[in-house]
């Protein structure tokens, strides 16, 4: 029989101990993906060499910090997380973990994320995973997220640092290389964030997160998406521009560019929610597509 406190702030009995499949639900794992793939790409990219075990303990120290970001963010936002339906199922408003479990979790993989990084790795990179944690935190979750609709554009910037944290780790620093990579996410974030809240406005509204849609009204929202896409479309042609990819990568990203312009017209031109839906999801594969072929452009039988 499980051990049961209460959490004064929701007034709901929480278990003193939480299963395995917690834990890892703490990380946000399709996140972290992402999060792990763009890191890798940065590592990847960047010239000069690194040894295997420290490559991989420089990804496993992007993934662990990224999962430390989730499990503070779910902590802190496990009242509003417990009225949305997305995010209602989530260990801590579901009642299946205490707070301070999640909160505890949270801090251990931060500190020992940034510890490993800058012992093991490089501590250039382990500073800007420290930064990276900080700013999700303190800027995104905490100050941003429940005060304006520009929550997603400035915290976006959270999430486009992996790949300058992979990069420093080979290199020692940051060059123009790894913010053209940093750029891509830092726009493709908005579009892909407001695609997403359009037909979640409703759960946003209820738990008072002042999302786009939510204060700016649908159409706003979709003028902004268009916008975003439309600047974004040249920026993902910068690693070509300044040699970081070839002409595979190039005309890669010219012809996904024009894809992901379809589709934020289609959103602007749809009174339902569907194309948002559809963007949303094909936001996720772009970026991924677009990261891939900075690697395979780099594969001689590719590149010729």
């Amino acid at each position: 029989m499980s051990v049961e406190t209460t959490d004064a702030a929701q007034g709901v009995a929480q278990p003193a101990d939480a299963r395995v499949s917690d834990y890892v639900a703490l990380l946000k794992p399709r996140v972290m993906s992402l999060v792990v793939f763009t890191g890798f790409v940065g590592l990847a990219l960047a010239p000069g060499a690194l040894h295997p075990v420290l490559a991989l303990t420089a990804i496993l120290c992007i993934a662990v910090g990224a999962g430390a970001s989730g499990a503070i963010n779910m902590w802190y936002d496990r009242d509003i997380d417990g009225l949305m339906q997305r995010t209602m199922n989530r260990p801590l408003p579901a009642g299946r973990m205490a707070p301070g479990q999640a909160l505890g979790f949270g801090v251990v993989l931060a500190v020992g994320s940034v510890a490993l990084m800058g012992l093991a790795v490089d501590f250039v990179a382990a500073a800007l995973l420290a930064l990276t944690i900080a700013f999700y935190v303190f800027v995104y979750t905490i100050w941003l997220k429940r005060r304006t609709t520009q929550n997603i554009v400035i915290g976006g910037a959270a999430g486009a640092l992996p790949p300058v944290i992979g990069w420093a780790a080979v290199t020692g620093e940051v060059s123009l290389a790894s913010i053209a990579l940093f750029m891509i996410i830092f726009v493709w974030t908005p579009p892909h964030f407001w695609a997403l809240a359009l037909y979640r406005a409703g759960d946003y509204a209820k738990a008072g997160v002042p999302m786009l849609p939510v204060v700016a009204g649908q159409r706003e929202t979709k003028k902004q998406i268009l916008l975003y896409v439309t600047l974004l479309v040249p920026i993902t042609l910068a690693p070509y521009a300044i040699g970081l990819a070839g002409a595979l990568y190039g005309a890669g990203a010219a012809g996904l560019g024009l894809i992901f312009l379809l589709a934020a017209a289609r959103v602007w031109f749809d009174q339902t929610d569907r194309s948002a839906r559809r963007m949303f999801g094909f936001s996720i594969l772009y970026l991924f597509l677009l990261f891939a072929l900075m690697v395979v452009d780099r594969v001689p039988n590719f590149s010729g």
